[in-house]
């Protein structure tokens, strides 16, 4: 049985995990591990492939260098900690030149040098496929941490600036179209808004594979249910205009695509009016008991909240 039969990723995932002592280990955005008294070290890891999740005749290697360590900065502001050391392991094509290494560099080392940590190592190798995996630690002050299980009945569900704009850039190159495309070359984290959010928050997630998705795990993990409301979901001028190009459901680019980096969380409503992120802040729906399951109300009519990106699914072309 090829993985797509069995059920994709997170299947995947779920089958091969077993307990490894962490305080939290498979099943967020990053491992946690116990440091000292005040606070807990965090790990994560990410792999990026040409081909699925960059190209190299679209991006500039800076571009490339810089989406790798903005997704691992991601998943470290996503548990309401700050990343303080990175390696990266490289698998490198026949055709990869000095030039183009000098370039990736150089965008790794102006993330590194915008959040304050270091490249310290990491391997390389030779293969058929340019792959970049970057490997990140940070630290979390134990009352910061924040994880996807802590969402309770009645929480608002929020979400910073807006979403879909990422694969809206990407169906415009894969369609040959002009656009807009900066949110998909060169995503940003939220690491400076999540230093403020983590004070309220009681589950957040970053945007990797999708809204749905996202919400999704946070109901599994929190073992609550959500419905949220699609008229409220934040689409940007660009990501609608680029839609319309093409004849497409901008909230399906928002619900599916992913790589928008984008914080969802949840919060007390009365705790809501003390956010002050200095960006954008959506609610999108409230938290509900288990037994409602999680859904989307669209156009007056309720549905399943269902889908989000699965590498082995791969539900939209990348």
């Amino acid at each position: 049985m090829n993985i797509k039969e069995f059920g994709g990723e997170f299947k995947l995932i779920e089958r091969v995990t077993r307990e490894g002592g962490a305080v939290v280990g498979v099943g967020d955005d990053a491992a946690v591990l116990e440091f000292d008294i005040e606070k807990y070290q965090l790990i994560t890891c990410d792999m990026l492939c040409e081909g699925d999740h960059f190209r190299r005749n679209w991006s500039t290697p800076k571009q490339i260098g810089m989406k790798c360590m903005e997704v691992n900065v991601s998943d470290i502001a996503a548990m309401g900690g700050e990343p303080t050391y990175a390696v990266v392991s490289i698998s490198l094509t026949d055709d990869v030149t000095v030039e183009f290494m000098d370039g990736l560099y150089e965008g790794m080392y102006s993330v590194a040098d915008k959040y304050g940590f270091g490249i310290i190592g990491g391997d390389t190798t030779h293969s058929k496929t340019l792959t970049i995996n970057v490997t990140m630690l940070g630290f979390v002050a134990k009352k910061n941490l924040c994880m996807r299980n802590g969402a309770e009945v009645g929480d608002l569900i929020c979400v910073t600036g807006d979403l879909g704009g990422s694969m809206a850039g990407l169906q415009l190159k894969l369609n040959g179209v002009d656009g807009f495309l900066q949110n998909h070359l060169e995503p940003k984290s939220r690491l400076m808004e999540s230093k403020k959010i983590r004070e309220y928050a009681k589950s957040m997630i970053d945007v990797s594979d999708g809204l749905a998705s996202e919400v999704n795990h946070i109901c599994k993990q929190s073992n609550v249910g959500a419905i949220i409301f699609g008229e409220k979901v934040p689409l940007s001028k660009n990501t609608i205009e680029t839609a319309k190009k093409l004849g497409e459901n901008p909230l399906e680019y928002a619900l599916n695509g992913g790589e928008d980096f984008e914080l969802i969380f949840t919060v007390d409503e009365k705790d809501f009016s003390m956010l002050n992120l200095g960006c954008d802040v959506s609610v999108i729906g409230k938290i509900v008991e288990f037994a409602e399951g999680s859904k989307i109300k669209i156009d007056g009519a309720i549905k399943p909240l269902a889908g989000g990106y699965d590498h082995f699914k791969k539900n939209l072309s990348s």
